[in-house]
């Protein structure tokens, strides 16, 4: 699903606004939650893609796993969202 959005993100190279973003829904037995694929733009312009997982919603730090059905599924995802997919295939 691609998200519009003006919000505002802190990054090790400053803040950036999201442009594009992906949630691909996930689950491993009763657990749920969500990976992130996000395109951030800083205020000088440079592109950034982020990588986390959500349980609440929230950002979340640390490892990102995918299983390869799922990398499948956010290929199809990546159809809605141009610009972060062009990122991804650099």
């Amino acid at each position: 699903m691609k998200t519009i959005t003006t919000r505002t993100i802190s990054t090790p190279w400053g803040r950036a606004r999201s442009v594009e973003q992906v949630n691909l829904a996930q689950r491993a037995g009763e657990r749920r939650f969500s990976t992130v694929v996000e395109l951030l733009e800083t205020e000088g312009g440079e592109r950034l893609v982020r990588f986390a997982y959500t349980t609440d919603g929230s950002a979340r730090r640390g490892p990102v796993t995918l299983r390869a059905k799922d990398v499948e599924r956010m290929h199809k995802l990546l159809e809605r969202t141009p610009e972060l997919r062009e990122a991804l295939e650099r």
